[in-house]
């Protein structure tokens, strides 16, 4: 009789406690209740050149349920009414390339901080990171590499997800995939075998094997370095063959997920066009043929122009304006890590400062991103049943890009985490 008692005091203790774990879905935040109307100055809509004035944004749950002028829409009598006067809302802004897991060169030179900090140190400083980029008005980021920290982006992801730390929506490529033998850190002894900054793989069944194992472990992207300073001269030289270009780009492509490649050298991009990838980032080496080839493949070019040393800038000048002749899609990212994180617009006043009109710098910014990610249905636009991530600077951003700087108003997925 004794054994049976145990045993149902045990049975009862165990389906108490484990009725009390949090499940990866109780965890999900819910979303807020508050009905939100926003009553701005101005709209700009992320993609009209006409700023649209007297209208307003209910909010209702984590979408925008209406937007239109104020005399056409009725708000219920709870919903929660926030004035931002003498500012312009807007869609939060995108940057598609981002690296949060690292932290400015200038504080810790990239060897360093890849060989020498621990994962915990650099998780703790990415949630800083994620913060600081969130409140400066970036509602959502594509991150391209751990670079060394394995698939760390992935759990702040996940923590972002379930409202455990504040952050912007996270697109993630895991840990890169480079050539065997190109990447870094340098500079020890060769007979040491140095954890890389990004995970090496060569041939058919390296490649299909690692790229499988990133989709497997979370990454919405996968990142090909098409080239890097490695070989002869210690200048840029095309890694991946094109054949296992392709092939990496087919087997991501199989499983619905889009490629990105990394490329500086006129040849590594000619390699990542041909294969089919989705992005070009960097792209110092192209050139107006590739380009045009580019623009008949819809492929979209992420020129990084913030990150420009003094021995780049006049280059990565040429091959802008190269771009926007072309007319191909131009991606806004900043390659921010390298530069301190919080501080991503000064991509966008980069491209306008280099030529691109500022209208579509905005765009670029916010609806041409959602669409270089897949997901303009989703976000990057002020539009009935998109997600509300949403911003509003003070000033007119159409007239003066410097506006982004002054973010009053964030709102993620239909909660607010700054405002006036």
């Amino acid at each position: 009789m004794r054994c049976i008692v145990l045993l149902f005091v045990s049975v009862l203790v165990v389906g108490l406690v484990t009725n009390m774990i949090p499940t990866a879905e109780s965890q999900t935040p819910k979303q807020p209740d508050t009905i939100y109307l926003l009553k701005p100055a101005h709209i700009f809509d992320g993609e009209s050149a006409q700023l649209h004035d007297g209208w307003v944004v209910l909010v209702r749950a984590n979408k925008i349920d209406v937007v239109g002028p104020a005399s056409e829409i009725k708000a219920p009598a709870d919903a929660k009414v926030i004035d931002l006067p003498g500012m312009t809302l807007m869609p939060g802004l995108i940057d598609a390339h981002s690296h949060i897991l690292l932290h400015p060169y200038s504080e810790t030179v990239w060897n360093d901080q890849v060989a020498r900090e621990a994962l915990s140190l650099r998780v703790a400083r990415a949630t800083n990171h994620l913060r600081s980029t969130l409140m400066a008005g970036f509602t959502t980021l594509r991150d391209l590499g751990t670079e060394g920290a394995g698939y760390a982006d992935v759990g702040l992801k996940q923590a972002v997800n379930q409202g455990i730390i504040p952050g912007p929506r996270l697109f993630v490529a895991t840990r890169a995939i480079v050539a065997t033998g190109s990447y870094g850190p340098k500079g020890f002894a060769p007979e040491w075998t140095v954890p890389q900054g990004a995970e090496e793989a060569s041939g058919a069944d390296e490649l299909t094997r690692v790229v499988r194992d990133q989709i497997g472990r979370g990454a919405d992207w996968v990142k090909l370095y098409a080239d890097y300073r490695w070989g002869a001269g210690g200048a840029a030289h095309a890694t991946f063959t094109l054949e296992e270009m392709k092939l990496a780009v087919e087997v991501a492509h199989s499983a619905g997920i889009p490629v990105s490649a990394h490329s500086t050298s006129t040849e590594g991009a000619r390699r990542a066009i041909l294969a089919g990838v989705d992005t070009i980032e960097n792209g110092d080496g192209l050139t107006p043929e590739l380009f045009r080839m580019m623009k008949e493949r819809g492929i979209a070019f992420c020129p990084t122009l913030s990150v420009a040393s003094p021995a780049t800038m006049e280059n990565k000048k040429r091959v802008f304006k190269e771009a926007l002749a072309a007319g191909v899609i131009i991606a806004n990212g900043s390659d921010v890590g390298v530069f301190a994180h919080g501080d991503e617009a000064r991509e966008i006043e980069t491209i306008v400062a280099w030529g691109m009109p500022i209208i579509d710098a905005l765009r670029s910014a916010t609806s041409i991103d959602a669409r270089v990610l897949h997901m303009e249905e989703k976000f990057g636009r002020v539009k009935n049943g998109l997600f509300a991530d949403l911003i509003a600077v003070e000033g007119d951003p159409t007239r003066d890009i410097s506006a982004i700087r002054r973010v009053r108003f964030v709102m993620k997925d239909g909660a607010v985490y700054k405002q006036p």
